[in-house]
């Protein structure tokens, strides 16, 4: 049985998943307290792009401490205070657009569901902070493409994601970005997702 409890913009999970070991996990808006946490982030990162060798593409640390500070990125860690998991967002063509990117779990916290949990608070983050924006994630995961489509994102062509160069030079660090460049952006081995709140609150009225 799963509790969730939340105080002020923190949750606390508990998992208790038969076959997982139970892990209680703090998960909350990032703020400049937790910067110190960058490091192990951004090499957590790189080993799981390697390990994997596909689909994930760099963060500079400068970036990850601006989403931080600006509170655009979401952190999870053990009530000791380990790191477990961290999650941003990023706003594209003056807000039209916010991608949810680089999230990432430590080794020993995969598969006892924290980052469906991370990819909810995430979720809920931009949200608030982007009531209108269309939502979109690129990834070649399929627990991702799940916890997207359950989130009512939707799979879309490369020609309804933001045009902007910026965003496009994000995928200059990926292993895949020669194959995105050789199909003119139109395609690669991601898959495209959309969540477009005008089309689910239309959708929600014609209930």
């Amino acid at each position: 049985m799963k509790t969730i409890q939340y105080k002020s913009d923190t949750a606390i999970f508990s998992s208790s998943e038969e076959n997982i070991e139970p892990y209680d996990f703090i998960i909350e808006e990032a703020k400049l307290e937790h910067i110190h946490y960058i490091n192990q982030i951004c090499e957590e990162t790189l080993s799981s792009a390697k390990a994997r060798g596909t689909g994930i593409s760099g963060r500079p640390p400068e970036l990850l401490a601006k989403k931080m500070i600006e509170g655009e990125a979401v952190i999870a860690f053990t009530l000791k205070g380990k790191w477990a998991g961290f999650a941003f967002i990023s706003s594209w063509e003056n807000g039209k657009y916010v991608s949810n990117s680089g999230l990432i779990v430590a080794p020993e916290f995969r598969n006892t569901g924290l980052a469906k949990k991370i990819k909810r608070k995430i979720f809920e983050l931009s949200r608030q902070k982007y009531p209108e924006a269309i939502i979109f994630s690129l990834t070649t995961g399929l627990a991702v493409m799940k916890m997207n489509h359950e989130l009512g994102f939707e799979p879309v062509t490369y020609s309804e994601l933001p045009n902007e160069d910026l965003f496009w030079e994000n995928c200059k660090s990926c292993v895949n970005c020669p194959i995105l460049l050789s199909k003119e952006r139109k395609n690669c081995l991601c898959t495209a997702m959309l969540y477009d709140p005008k089309k689910i609150n239309l959708h929600n009225l014609n209930l």
